[in-house]
């Protein structure tokens, strides 16, 4: 089979968030091609926001370390192949297709055993059979939606990190903080080390909780580790770290805003916890690899006059830190948001914290099934940004174009930018239409 004909064959397996929660179809699968998510030490990464930039800049710095790794996150912005990298390249679309031709007997034979695999369970089992074919050194594996159940859990990480939990997938996770927390605890295995980015209360008691509860030993950023200083640096910003075993300063990272240094900072700890003993790591290593490092779609620059930003913020907590963000990295006098968002997400959340930034907004939809039309975000946008404020136009691309005609007609030197945000998949279609390379 060919690369395309794989892409359509996985897709036939379902969608992404209609799935039916349980360890029980992986796990069978899982056994028959002989457990290879056992081959190699995790690292997992669970929570609402910040896993994707995590599990990357964890894999710089295992990668620095002259290690092999197998990162799997999820969704991807372009290409399904973006999801399952080995030494931070995606696998090829010949591998790609390899991979699943080679598990695709045993896939079959669990679905007639009753346990029909879906879609993301199918990309979790190659992604573990491509680490342990490989081999890697280290997988560095994202949860996808969850915990507990997520098709993930299957593998027993050392290090568990649990990134900043907000409410997002009510519908599936739980209706409040203490619910979602308690859900994405779940990858905190017994005797591993849990790494907590900085969190609410409630989301902190829960995963305290469940950590006495294994024998986990704890690492809180604030207390254990964490970021001592930072500040805005030209690309990004510069950092001094303090890890587990040691400080790290003069440490540049070309992302933006307070959310990325704290992903920096969880992903150091998470690496130290895995290398054992008591040595911190060398300074040059850490500088080098978080240097290197990109997380695209989030909080990336497009293009210049007029600069023009895209994150897949897609939630309140991630939208509040891509603001703060958006503020302290570039300053605009003005902001001109280009937003298409999914109809399922709180969309009037989301819109509460752009209207005191956005001057104007552009409504309209990405190319997801599950994407609010423009006629119905505008209908939610009007009443809180006036109907002066508000476009509507039905075609991403045209929604860009109009986006920067209106930061254009201010002129060069006005202070102007355009923000493009609202979920992932409106981050991963318009690299596309700016022809970015979306699968690193």
């Amino acid at each position: 089979m060919d690369y395309r004909a794989v892409e359509r064959a996985i897709l036939d397996r379902g969608v992404e968030w209609d799935f039916e929660p349980t360890l029980d179809r992986i796990a069978a699968l899982l056994d028959l091609l002989g457990s290879p998510q056992r081959a190699y030490p995790v690292i997992h990464i669970a929570g609402t926001n910040g896993k994707t930039s995590t599990a990357r800049l964890t894999e710089a710095l295992l990668k620095e370390r002259n290690l092999r790794v197998g990162r799997f996150t999820s969704p991807h912005l372009v290409s399904m192949r973006e999801r399952i990298t080995v030494d931070g390249e995606p696998l090829s679309e010949e591998r790609f297709a390899q991979v699943y031709e080679e598990i695709i007997p045993y896939v079959e034979l669990t679905d007639t055993q009753g346990r029909r695999i879906q879609f993301f369970e199918l990309l979790t089992a190659m992604a573990f059979a491509a680490f342990a074919d490989t081999p890697v050194d280290v997988g560095v594996i994202e949860a996808g939606m969850g915990g507990s159940w997520d098709a993930t859990n299957v593998a027993d990480g050392m290090v568990a990190v649990v990134t900043p939990i907000s409410l997002d997938h009510t519908d599936r996770l739980g209706p409040d903080i203490p619910s979602i927390a308690t859900e994405k605890a779940g990858i905190i295995k017994p005797g591993a080390t849990a790494v907590f980015a900085q969190q609410e209360l409630a989301a902190a008691e829960a995963l305290m909780r469940r950590a006495a509860e294994v024998g986990a030993v704890v690492a809180r950023e604030g207390l254990e580790f964490g970021v001592l200083a930072r500040e805005v640096a030209l690309g990004g910003q510069l950092l001094t770290l303090r890890g587990l075993k040691g400080v790290y300063d003069e440490v540049y990272l070309p992302l933006y805003g307070a959310h990325q240094a704290g992903n920096a900072a969880c992903a150091l700890a998470a690496v130290e916890a895995l290398t054992g003993g008591d040595d911190p790591l060398d300074v040059e290593l850490v500088r080098q690899a978080f240097a290197q490092a990109s997380s695209p779609g989030r909080m990336e620059v497009m293009r210049r006059t007029p600069t023009v930003v895209l994150d897949a913020a897609h939630n309140p907590g991630g939208m509040q830190a891509t603001l703060e963000g958006l503020h302290e990295a570039f300053d605009f006098a003005k902001v001109i948001g280009v937003v298409a968002v999914m109809r399922d997400k709180d969309v009037e959340g989301l819109l509460e914290l752009l209207e005191p930034i956005l001057d104007e907004i552009v409504v309209t939809r990405n190319s997801s099934p599950r994407a609010m039309t423009a006629q119905e975000l505008a209908s939610l946008a009007e009443p809180l940004f006036g109907e002066d404020r508000v476009h509507v136009v039905d075609r991403l691309d045209d929604a860009i174009d109009k986006g920067i005609g209106i930061a254009d007609a201010e002129g060069e030197f006005s202070g102007t930018g355009v923000l493009i945000t609202g979920s992932v998949v409106t981050a991963g279609d318009a690299r596309l239409l700016f022809k970015a390379d979306g699968t690193r």
